[in-house]
């Protein structure tokens, strides 16, 4: 009865000509709480899983999948007394676990991890590290591919799934469920600062929503704690790499606005350009260019740094707050050009000045703030 119905879904599916493919993405986000799940219920790393998933289902599209819910492409074994079906693999006709529904699937693939002495040693690795996860599967034998392991890291770090592992390790396990899976860490490693008793503070900036993140805190961590992705936190905040944060900083949840609330601020201790900027809620790249200064600036204490587009027409030591900013326009400028250069818009540039079209002449004066 198990394999009729198995066979008539793949039928039905298939004479219907309505089962679209489905992408890397949607089987991720399809199966990842499946994964995270089994991660706190074994130690399996739920990265590993996914990826495994990915290449063993063809992103969920494989025959052998379809047809069985067999996402790990594990073979009968002398010790399988399940269901099972015929499918050509390393040789024609092969023996293949079947199973009533993925997360039966996900489940057998942790428990075929967990119970064999030939992983044992898999589970003496660190969880977030996928590569040696990766590389320990190949070299016992899950594969016969040579690239195995790359191709699971590939899709690591293609499709971010390492955020699940740091999910599946976040919230929810205990020390018995740790004295269980024999992972060989103890609650403390584990992201002790996105724990019940953090220290992490949540407010506005600019109208912004941040928070206060102490030195130590994982990206990855608050990546997941906030349901962003990874790679936008980095674009928010303008940071260049992913990992721990080596100082305290304030970390932005929403893109930072490209002038601050107040026209310049005054700096009472010397500190770098970059946590000012943060400070502030204002992009840096646009306060290197309100300021003239490099990335790698550092500003000393008693430095006014202006927070919006300032004149050279006037005075800018005592600009006051709100006054008019020019720039003259130079040969082979855009309008493009001089909204990135101050921060702004080009729709704004046209409204200030009253522009109908796009063309600029050389020397002409534009209102660069309002």
């Amino acid at each position: 009865m198990f394999k009729l119905t198995l066979l008539i879904s793949f039928l039905f599916c298939s004479l219907a000509a309505v089962c679209q493919k489905m992408t890397p993405e949607e089987y991720v986000a399809t199966y990842k709480d499946i994964a995270i799940s089994e991660m706190k219920r074994t130690g399996v790393p739920a990265a590993i899983t996914l990826a495994q998933g990915i290449l063993e289902t063809e992103s969920g599209n494989s025959d052998l999948v379809k047809k069985s819910n067999n996402h790990f492409g594990i073979k009968c074994k002398s010790n399988w007394n399940g269901p099972s079906v015929s499918h050509d693999d390393d040789e024609a006709g092969e023996c293949f676990r079947a199973y009533a529904d993925a997360e039966e699937s996900y489940r057998d693939h942790s428990d075929f991890l967990k119970n064999s002495q030939r992983y044992a040693f898999l589970f003496e690795l660190d969880p977030m590290d996928y590569k040696a996860w990766a590389s320990g599967l190949r070299k016992a034998g899950y594969a016969t591919n040579p690239k195995y392991a790359d191709k699971l890291i590939n899709f690591i770090e293609k499709y971010q799934l390492e955020q699940y592992s740091v999910a599946g390790m976040l919230h929810g396990i205990t020390n018995e469920e740790y004295q269980t899976v024999q992972t060989g860490i103890t609650p403390k490693d584990i992201l002790p600062d996105m724990r019940d008793d953090a220290t992490i503070k949540e407010f506005k900036i600019n109208g912004l929503k941040c928070l206060s993140a102490p030195a130590g805190t994982s990206l990855l961590a608050i990546a997941t704690n906030y349901n962003i992705k990874l790679s936008r936190l980095l674009e928010i905040n303008e940071l260049k790499k992913d990992g721990i944060l080596e100082n305290s900083q304030i970390l932005f949840l929403e893109k930072k606005k490209a002038e601050g609330v107040n026209y310049s601020v005054s700096i009472s201790k010397q500190q770098s350009l970059y946590d000012i900027a943060q400070q502030n809620g204002v992009q840096f790249t646009s306060l290197c260019s309100f300021n003239g200064l490099a990335e790698d600036a550092i500003v000393n204490a008693g430095t006014t740094i202006y927070l919006q587009p300032k004149t050279t027409e006037i005075n800018t030591e005592q600009a006051p707050l709100n006054s008019v900013a020019y720039h003259t326009v130079e040969p082979k400028e855009g309008l493009y050009a001089i909204s990135k250069k101050y921060g702004v818009t080009v729709s704004q540039l046209k409204e200030w000045n009253n522009l109908s079209g796009d063309q600029l002449q050389i020397g002409q004066k534009l209102k660069i703030s309002k």
